[in-house]
């Protein structure tokens, strides 16, 4: 069956920090060039969605704004659906532009909702935190990767922050990133294609490969970015292809049948 939409990770597979991967614009105008339904998908949640928006097309990638998902959209669809309203975000300042639906506080929350803090996790935080999901609170995960690609090397990423609040709270994340199955289902039902005819190009094996799978599209892991042959093996998933970069994700698209 042929490949009807690709599904894009960002860092580590269109650009590093500042630096697009060689060949990715050019890959992406192929994949477009084909007649190719694509949505730009990332776990960032120490940007902003517009902040995001604005790189790629600094970048020099033809994005439009319908075409790129955050896990900030779908925790704001979360919230309303379960009624939460007053909420807890661990997040940067200028990411809290993406929750404006709903209300920002510090007691009394309904849910905590954790991103990418960067140096601003220390134990002040994470211990109101705690004392809130011990309080009734529900943990809500932006996403919860292991660690991410600097150009100062790996860094841990939101994972291990979400983990020691899941173990002290005795408690479970619900997780909206990727590998979420209802990540993958958002992304594909705004283009109406099923996942049995998309394909996943990510850099991370566990969440962008194998939720996947998981979700039924094929998936492409790079060997850019966070990209290790040891957590591969170790991860016990099988990517559909591999390949050396998003250079060559067009020519193996076209010949997948």
């Amino acid at each position: 069956m042929p490949v009807r939409a690709v599904l894009l990770d960002l860092d580590g597979v269109l650009y590093v920090e500042d630096e697009p991967v060689p060949g990715a614009v050019e890959a992406v105008e192929a994949l477009r060039d084909a007649g190719l339904a694509l949505r730009f998908v990332t776990n960032t949640t120490s940007r902003p969605r517009g902040a995001i928006l604005d790189r790629l097309q600094r970048l020099g990638f033809a994005v439009a704004d319908k075409e790129l998902l955050t896990p900030a959209v779908l925790a704001v669809q979360l919230c309303r659906q379960r009624g939460h309203r007053r909420v807890a975000l661990l997040v940067r300042d200028d990411v809290r532009e993406d929750f404006a639906g709903l209300e920002a506080a510090e007691g009394g929350v309904d849910a905590v909702i954790v991103g990418d803090m960067g140096d601003g996790f220390d134990y002040a935080l994470l211990n109101g935190a705690f004392r809130q999901l011990m309080d009734g609170a529900e943990l809500i995960a932006l996403q919860r990767n292991r660690y991410w690609m600097t150009p100062d090397g790996l860094a841990l990423d939101v994972g291990p922050f979400v983990a020691a609040l899941e173990y002290a709270a005795r408690t479970e994340a619900v997780v909206v990133g990727k590998p979420a199955p209802a990540f993958f289902a958002t992304a594909l039902a705004d283009v109406g294609v099923e996942p049995a005819d998309a394909v996943m190009v990510g850099d991370d094996v566990e969440s962008d490969i194998g939720g996947a799978l998981g979700a039924g599209l094929a998936a492409v892991l790079v060997r850019t970015g966070k990209f290790r042959e040891d957590a591969v093996r170790d991860s016990g998933i099988e990517p559909t292809a591999i390949a050396d970069s998003i250079a060559e994700v067009p020519a193996l698209v076209a010949g997948r049948d």
